[in-house]
């Protein structure tokens, strides 16, 4: 998931206090009912990242932590397509990323500090899982988590992002650093009547590569145009 333009700002510090490299270090995965040696993995690359984010929401809902389902998997969630993208995203609230993070851990989860400070991650079924703080540089607010939905992921229940939260946070996040447009283009097809666009617009403000990727989904229509605004400004530069 596109969260907030990849390598375009240096981390400001190696994220929340107190949150340490497990044993095992970052390449071992580990996942609550998963062996490589005694159990069958997932038959796809699709599925592991399903299983995965299936058992890390059972373990944060089991310890009452507010978060919710973002990324690729939330898509899924919501209706689109089940072609994942590299990982399964949480959103969570900074002041509560030691607390999951103590708790991924209790839950055999490999779980550790990366160098940018807007996330942590784990691993499992050898897969990445990332607990974001921030979306698009903006912080995860308890306001965003009470719009979550409560979804089925294959046989588990979970918040998962509001639809028009999740549009947001991947289009606000494009920058000339990162711009993957064939990533997000299909969530927004999926999604488009479930988004208010209008709102997805105005907290993306005038920046050009969001203000880009609007235009690519008015040519697709995949959205409506939006309209001349009122009063005709063409009239004030023909005079």
């Amino acid at each position: 998931m596109a969260r907030n333009g990849g390598d375009a700002a240096p981390a400001r510090q190696a994220g929340p206090g107190g949150l340490r490299l497990a044993e095992g270090g970052a390449g071992k995965a580990s996942c609550p009912g998963a062996s490589p040696q005694g159990q069958q993995l997932p038959r796809d690359r699709n599925q592991a990242i399903l299983e995965a984010a299936k058992q890390v929401g059972a373990l944060l809902k089991r310890k009452g932590h507010p978060f919710a389902l973002a990324g690729s998997v939330a898509s899924y969630a919501h209706g689109g397509s089940e072609n994942l993208q590299h990982d399964a995203d949480f959103c969570v609230r900074r002041e509560d990323a030691e607390a999951v993070a103590a708790t991924l851990r209790e839950g055999g989860l490999t779980v550790y500090t990366p160098p940018e400070d807007w996330l942590i991650k784990a691993k499992c079924f050898d897969q990445d899982i990332d607990i974001i703080f921030e979306l698009a540089h903006q912080p995860v607010t308890p306001e965003m988590l009470d719009r979550a939905e409560e979804l089925p992921v294959d046989s588990v229940r979970m918040p998962v992002l509001a639809p028009t939260d999740l549009l947001w946070g991947l289009i606000a996040a494009f920058s000339e650093h990162h711009c993957d447009f064939g990533a997000v283009l299909p969530i927004a097809r999926a999604l488009r009547e479930k988004v208010d666009w209008e709102r997805v617009r105005e907290a993306s403000g005038d920046e050009p590569m969001p203000a880009a990727f609007f235009f690519l989904l008015e040519r697709l229509n995949v959205i409506p145009a939006r309209q001349d605004p009122p009063g005709d400004q063409r009239e004030g530069q023909s005079s």
